[in-house]
């Protein structure tokens, strides 16, 4: 049985459940759940019964899938539809606002595992659901609350915050060196030495494993690793160094265009 303890009379939440199984099963078609983790800590693979929004108040996630990986800075949620194999890791301490959704009754949007952007209004809507009792009648407030985040979901809009993963394993050991290290500089001509495949082959991997050719997925990954360096406050110049770029001037007009905003907008934690 759930196991929730509601607001007392002065209206402090002495304890609230952090145990996702205790949500899947709701009456209501929205429940949230607050936890908080510390640096570096991994949720290891697994899945649930309904839709999930994950959003952190605070930190960075990146969320990784058998396919793809995604990263999830504090300005942004991913959307993690039902059955969706996942795990997730911390990247600084991370204060997350779980919601877990039933879409057989709602009209939320998408149903597609993506990246949104949260804007101030979903943020607000998201932490008040967050305080409200975790059981709720439909006409109460907590009841409008989760409406108004139904709505405000289906209309946010998406993030290029995800890169896809390689079934190929000379890719794989490729791909792991660089995600390891995204500042790596090497040509495919000295990639070629260590995966044993010649650097058109490895080329021609990329373009049809991951449907983007090698520059393209070094500097997705690269900026990724940046949003997370970016979070914790670290000065723009230390982080183009960091990521493979000569100069800050060339990392934020790469940044820029690819992200859709410089890095000095980047929200920091």
């Amino acid at each position: 049985m759930p196991c929730f303890i509601e607001k007392t009379p002065n209206g402090i939440n002495p304890m609230r459940s952090t145990d996702p199984l205790d949500y899947q099963n709701l009456p209501q078609r929205i429940g949230a759940m607050p936890k908080s983790f510390s640096d570096g800590f991994v949720i290891a693979l697994h899945h649930h019964e309904r839709d999930q929004l994950l959003y952190a108040i605070r930190g960075t996630m990146r969320l990784r899938t058998e396919q793809e990986a995604w990263i999830v800075p504090p300005a942004g949620a991913i959307y993690i539809p039902a059955g969706t194999a996942h795990s997730v890791s911390m990247h600084g301490d991370v204060d997350m606002r779980t919601l877990y959704i039933d879409t057989e009754n709602t009209d939320t949007q998408p149903k597609t595992l993506r990246t949104i952007a949260v804007s101030n209004l979903l943020r607000e809507l998201i932490l008040a659901l967050s305080e409200e009792p975790v059981i709720y009648a439909p006409a109460s407030r907590a009841g409008t609350i989760a409406k108004m985040i139904e709505m405000e979901i289906g209309r946010a809009r998406e993030l290029s915050l995800h890169f896809p993963l390689p079934h190929d394993p000379r890719l794989q050991i490729l791909c792991a060196e660089l995600l390891a290290n995204p500042s790596d500089r090497r040509t495919l001509d000295e990639w070629s030495q260590i995966t044993g495949a010649s650097p058109r082959t490895l080329a021609r991997l990329f373009e049809y494993d991951l449907g983007m050719g090698f520059n393209q997925w070094r500097q997705r990954i690269r900026f990724h690793s940046a949003l997370e360096t970016l979070s914790r406050g670290e000065p723009i110049s230390r982080v183009a160094h960091q990521h493979g770029y000569r100069s800050a001037s060339a990392f934020s007009a790469a940044f820029s265009k690819v992200m859709g905003a410089p890095p000095s907008q980047m929200p920091v934690k």
